[in-house]
């Protein structure tokens, strides 16, 4: 089993510490980190100087959608499928995945069913093995139809360590998670549906899961 990080350009290098945790823990045969600067572009508050929301409203609206969020960063699935996508012809394998999930998430639309379906498609028009017919590549998702308290519980049975985990888009200079943005609430809700404690540290008075 191989795994891919992705240096982007994100506001802070939590998350590839804790994927480097994780792949340690995990046995992956290799973990693979690639440099991709997003932030040339910017477009997002993970890439570029803006406030990162805090304390968002992430109740569904009766329309059932609300706006994308600033913290949406353009394209980053598609591109980093795509690297998977020409690592795994490389080492000759058929298996993609990717842990998005639809349910409890901030309404980005590259982690829906009907995208990722779309790039499965297009992975096999666009590969030697899928044009040659020796192969289909499949690609994987199996949190996308999860609620956050499914997942965490899902997690906890299959032994995951959560304090190796980070969730935060904006922590602290400590490393302590905000507590405040759509993914520190989205978590801390999952926490509490779930009825599990979570074991990563917070801000100071920012641990209350969000009703």
């Amino acid at each position: 089993m191989h795994a891919l990080s992705f240096r982007y350009g994100q506001r802070h290098v939590g998350e590839i510490e804790a994927a480097r945790r994780i792949a340690d823990e995990a046995g992956v045969r290799r973990h693979h980190l690639l440099d991709i600067d997003l932030a040339v572009f910017g477009g997002s508050a993970l890439t570029a100087d803006i406030d990162v929301p805090k304390d968002r409203d992430l109740a569904p609206s009766s329309s059932g959608a609300g706006p994308i969020p600033i913290t949406y960063v353009p394209a980053r699935n598609t591109i980093f499928l795509s690297y998977a996508l020409a690592f795994a012809e490389v080492i000759d394998s058929t298996d993609i995945f990717i842990g998005v999930n639809a349910l409890d998430f901030s309404g980005y639309p590259d982690c829906r069913p009907q995208y990722i379906a779309a790039f499965e498609r297009m992975a096999n028009l666009a590969t030697r093995a899928g044009v040659e017919g020796s192969r289909a590549l499949r690609l994987h998702t199996p949190l996308i139809s999860l609620s956050k308290a499914g997942i965490i519980r899902l997690g906890a049975s299959l032994g995951v360590d959560y304090s190796l985990t980070t969730s935060c888009y904006d922590p602290e200079a400590d490393g302590a998670a905000c507590g405040r943005c759509d993914a520190c609430q989205l978590r801390l809700k999952g926490f509490a549906e779930a009825g599990l404690e979570d074991p990563i540290r917070y801000a100071a008075a920012q641990r209350e899961a969000p009703r």
